[in-house]
């Protein structure tokens, strides 16, 4: 990252899918990559993702979701954003997502889905991309 202050950025795990090795391995490498990293935990509301995004001032939320439930969950994290004037909030998601949800998603204002296997670098460097787009 290019500044002093870190940017930070919320890792959540909404609804009742409470594998989070993968998110917990994200947060470890944003942490050691320089950013400030809140991680929620498992079984989160979309309202508690949110409500914390806004009241900790995150550049960005990175959802993990291994259920199926990716369409519905994110969807009412981007609407609640959206409620609380805070779509500025750059989404992306990551998990078992199949390539055909992919698009619906990003037309809900998720810039990057990552799907298992992806490296971290690339991870890395598409956050940067984006959180660098939005100073």
């Amino acid at each position: 990252m290019n500044t002093n202050i870190p940017k930070r950025i919320l890792i959540g795990k909404v609804g009742l899918d409470g594998h989070d090795r993968g998110a917990k391995f994200i947060v470890r490498a944003l942490r050691n990559a320089g950013y400030d990293v809140i991680y929620t935990g498992i079984r989160r509301t979309p309202e508690q993702i949110v409500r914390t995004a806004v009241d900790e001032d995150v550049a960005a939320i990175g959802l993990s979701l291994l259920s199926g439930a990716h369409n519905e969950l994110f969807a009412r994290v981007a609407e609640l954003l959206k409620e609380e004037n805070a779509d500025r909030i750059v989404l992306f998601a990551g998990g078992i997502i199949p390539e055909q949800d992919i698009p619906h998603l990003k037309a809900l204002g998720f810039s990057h889905v990552f799907t298992p296997g992806t490296r971290f670098s690339e991870i890395l460097s598409a956050l940067e991309a984006e959180l660098a787009g939005r100073d």
